[in-house]
């Protein structure tokens, strides 16, 4: 069990969660920007706007005939993301993100995979969408960002212009069961697979996230009420992690300044210009922070914490970051899974100091070790597979009964990576199941072969993949 307690499961949708907070910030500061373009700070969206847009969202499709539906959205990060999804919300419908990098043939599969009718895409991915669309009877309605110069095509301006309608009722919505997003993901095998979460599960995870921040404010001294720090939106918004960080952004009543993609020079110039006091990234983005020499070209020092999930990080590469930038205060790394409605395991300020840690249980969650070839729970210390039970678990593959059987057995989600914990209930990931290379019957984790080429000053990123012998 967590030793934070048990935690109970959100009962409200979540977009009625994130209006609370949106209705505090307007009838506080109406003009408070919700959203920033990094590359162009004046192209921007407050509260009020914000709010505006999803009303306007859910009457347009309400119109185009959406109730609890799939929606899919094909952009970069941009401004209209959170509006359009909070607008399917309300609408009883799911989001399912693809990455704008997906090639035709991706995107048609995870059209066709989701059964979505309604499409939001930009100018930019317009005509892959179309392609990919094409023949597709189910996709009703088209939304671009930008000039819908095609017959048939509604822009996102001709949308947000849509005059909401008072007497409109929304659909009901059954937490439990209703799905809010869908995002996709292998999973710990196979195809990429749609990851259903319901408002339940992302509820929960945004109040466990929340719960956890005002503890650790108010140890602090700080009050857990107040506008939260302004946010910089890196990691892509069709994946559950980037996604999260939007909605928390909200929660928080903060300012999200929103990268579309990875620019060096955009990326340093964010935090010196916004003052950005935390940065969620990616072990490659660390890498440029410990290595590149274009960061010394900015004022870097409002840094003081950076969380990095994804894919373990080593000891030698935490160690130059932290020489590189000195006034940084802590360097986390994460766990979870889309298919745990993002994280499992939360770092607090004991668990921040051992390297390689990745917390310990979130709230209202349990956790077994188990060896993966007999299926027996591990003793402390021991690595194995890290199976979880609580609320967050998904409900399961979008039309995957068999995959959803095999990766979540009595209501354990197994979940494909291998790890131990301390003697203070602390995770600590080994890699994943399914990479680990053996050689003469030892299991040999490439994450730790990855971490020692990287020691090696010449060694900018490296990669580690068994070859069959």
């Amino acid at each position: 069990d967590s030793p934070f307690g048990k935690f109970p499961p959100c009962t409200v949708p979540v977009h009625r969660m994130l209006f609370e907070k949106i209705d505090d910030v307007i009838r506080q500061e109406p003009n408070r920007k919700a959203l920033i373009s990094a590359s162009d700070p004046k192209h921007a969206i407050t509260y009020k706007q914000l709010r505006e847009q999803i009303f306007a969202v859910a009457q347009f499709l309400h119109q185009r005939g959406f109730a609890k539906h799939i929606a899919c959205a094909v952009t970069s990060n941009c401004l209209e993301f959170l509006p359009f999804f909070l607008g399917v919300s309300l609408q009883g419908g799911a989001l399912s993100g693809a990455s704008a990098s997906f090639t035709g043939n991706e995107l048609r599969r995870q059209f066709v995979d989701s059964r979505c009718t309604v499409v939001f895409t930009d100018e930019s991915n317009l005509e892959k969408v179309n392609k990919a669309a094409r023949g597709l009877a189910a996709i009703q309605t088209v939304i671009v960002i930008g000039e819908a110069a095609q017959i048939g095509l509604f822009s996102w301006r001709e949308v947000i212009a849509t005059k909401a309608d008072p007497s409109c009722t929304f659909p009901e919505i059954n937490v439990e069961e209703d799905i809010s997003i869908l995002p996709y993901s292998s999973g710990t095998t196979g195809t990429p697979k749609g990851v259903m979460l319901t408002h339940s599960n992302l509820g929960t995870m945004l109040n466990i996230f929340m719960t956890m921040r005002k503890y650790a404010l108010m140890a602090q001294g700080l009050d857990p009420d107040a506008y939260g720090d302004p946010l910089l939106h890196l990691l892509p918004f069709y994946h559950v992690l980037g996604f999260i960080l939007v909605l928390i952004g909200v929660h928080t009543m903060s300012t999200g300044i929103i990268l579309s993609k990875f620019e060096p020079d955009l990326f340093c110039r964010t935090i010196q210009n916004f003052r950005i006091p935390s940065i969620s990234i990616v072990p490659p983005i660390l890498v440029f922070l410990a290595k590149d020499r274009r960061c010394d070209n900015y004022d870097l020092t409002s840094l003081k914490s950076i969380s990095c999930g994804a894919a373990p990080t080593g000891k030698s590469l935490i160690e130059e970051v932290r020489r590189r930038y000195p006034y940084l205060e802590t360097i986390k790394q994460g766990y979870g899974m889309t298919e745990m409605t993002f994280a499992s395991h939360l770092t607090d300020a004991a668990s921040a100091k051992k390297f390689g840690c990745c917390g310990k249980l979130a709230p209202g969650l349990q956790m077994k070790i188990i060896d993966p070839d007999n299926g027996k729970e591990l003793p402390e210390g021991e690595a194995g597979e890290i199976c979880l039970r609580g609320p967050t678990v998904m409900m399961g593959y979008l039309g995957r009964e068999k995959e959803t059987r095999e990766t979540i057995r009595d209501g354990w989600m197994h979940t494909g990576d291998i790890g131990y914990c301390d003697s203070e209930g602390d995770l600590f990931i080994v890699d994943r199941l399914k990479e680990l290379i053996k050689v003469n019957g030892l299991q040999v984790p490439p994450a730790e072969l990855e971490s020692l080429l990287l020691t090696h000053a010449l060694i900018v990123d490296a990669a580690v993949v068994g070859v069959n012998d």
